[in-house]
């Protein structure tokens, strides 16, 4: 099949607006960070991104920007634009009222209430519509919101550090620092993306982490913690309540009341969950929650034992896995997934090629799963 002239224009306009959608990534939330271009004539005249829920989406940035050279221009969205209104009105309303002739979006809408309604509504009153372009890389830069929209879950990222014989720290449970400087500020930077970070209480008390994005002009995610039996002290980092969004501590129904008050003192948000079949925190019970309050990304740096439950649980939408060029060896040094393990090699869980970068000496290894 031939090539379309307006082929490789729309993927160079689709890629610049990509590019924006990063400006937006954890501050948009729950709100997808959409980037938007408008073009005339070969010309970049206006572009935009979502920078926080509430305020006006990508589309009505570009258009402001464009002006009057919007009339008859050209329309590049990483997403589906909206036909239904929220906090704004749909971008559909305003694509229209700026005299917007063609539309070109990258991935469709996911939400399975509007799903093709943006589109189809702009063709139907004469603007050319281009859907897919550049799909597969819009559907990633948007992968938290579509998860989120279709499941109701976060989309869970299991990020872990450990040595090249797979140990996250040694024998006597010291860790750090398994990985150097720059792998560390690149987990802040994920950390600036994500809505939440959670880990297990044997992590929270062994370390007494911060899990905070130390790189200016990011935000904090919200802390979580999964705490069967509340035996996090009130003195602990992860409580500070300085550090918004604070802190979640999910345990059990029957946790002790009198440490869930004083953890409520110290600034913690106390979520009473019902026990899973092992009598720890229900991590599905989690995950509705976590939905219901809007949280759509979820980053989990916790030991391992957090990270078999939820590998067992379908929960892990990709892995981050970073390697030091170091040996500790060790056969009660921790490693990276815990749990009974998979009884058979044909039972594990099945990873899609790696994306392989390099900070300083340490290598990361990055998967979206299957299945």
């Amino acid at each position: 099949m031939p090539i379309s002239p307006e082929e490789p224009q729309d993927s160079h306009f689709m890629r610049r607006a990509l590019a924006l959608t990063r400006r937006g990534l954890g501050h948009s939330s729950p709100n997808p960070a959409v980037g938007a271009v408008v073009v005339c004539d070969g010309q970049v005249v206006g572009q935009g991104w979502h920078a926080k829920a509430g305020e006006p989406h990508a589309e009505v940035h570009a258009l402001r920007a464009a002006g009057e050279l919007a009339r008859g221009a050209t329309i590049y969205v990483t997403l589906e634009p909206c036909h239904h209104a929220g906090r704004t009105p749909p971008c559909t309303q305003a694509i229209l009222a700026a005299g917007i002739k063609r539309v070109v979006y990258g991935a469709s809408d996911p939400n399975p209430r509007v799903a093709g309604g943006g589109g189809r509504f702009l063709a139907e009153r004469g603007l050319s519509v281009t859907p897919g372009v550049l799909a597969p890389a819009c559907e990633w830069e948007h992968r938290f919101f579509i998860t989120h929209i279709t499941t109701g879950w976060p989309h869970v990222i299991l990020k872990t550090a450990a040595t090249m014989d797979g140990k996250t720290a040694s024998a006597t449970g010291h860790s750090r620092w398994v990985t150097g400087p720059a792998s560390r500020r690149f987990v802040h930077r994920v950390r600036g993306w994500v809505d939440a970070i959670m880990v297990g209480a044997g992590t929270a008390l062994s370390d007494d982490p911060q899990l905070t994005c130390r790189l200016a002009g990011r935000p904090n995610p919200l802390r979580v913690v999964m705490d069967s039996r509340l035996r996090l002290p009130v003195t602990a980092k992860v409580l500070d309540p300085a550090q918004a969004p604070g802190c979640l501590v999910a345990c059990l129904r029957d946790a002790p009341e009198d440490q869930a008050r004083r953890l409520a003192e110290a600034g913690a948000q106390v979520l009473r969950l019902p026990a899973d079949d092992q009598g720890r925190v229900d991590l599905a019970a989690l995950m509705d929650d976590l939905g219901a309050r809007g949280v759509t990304s979820l980053l989990a740096e916790g030991g391992a034992g957090l990270a078999w439950s939820l590998l067992k649980g379908g929960m892990v939408n990709e892995v981050m896995y970073f390697f030091a060029p170091k040996l500790v060896g060790g056969a009660t040094a921790p490693g990276m997934v815990g749990g009974p393990g998979q009884q058979r090699m044909d039972q594990a869980w099945q990873l899609c090629r790696p994306v392989v970068r390099r900070f300083g000496e340490d290598v990361m290894l990055w998967s979206k799963t299957l299945g």
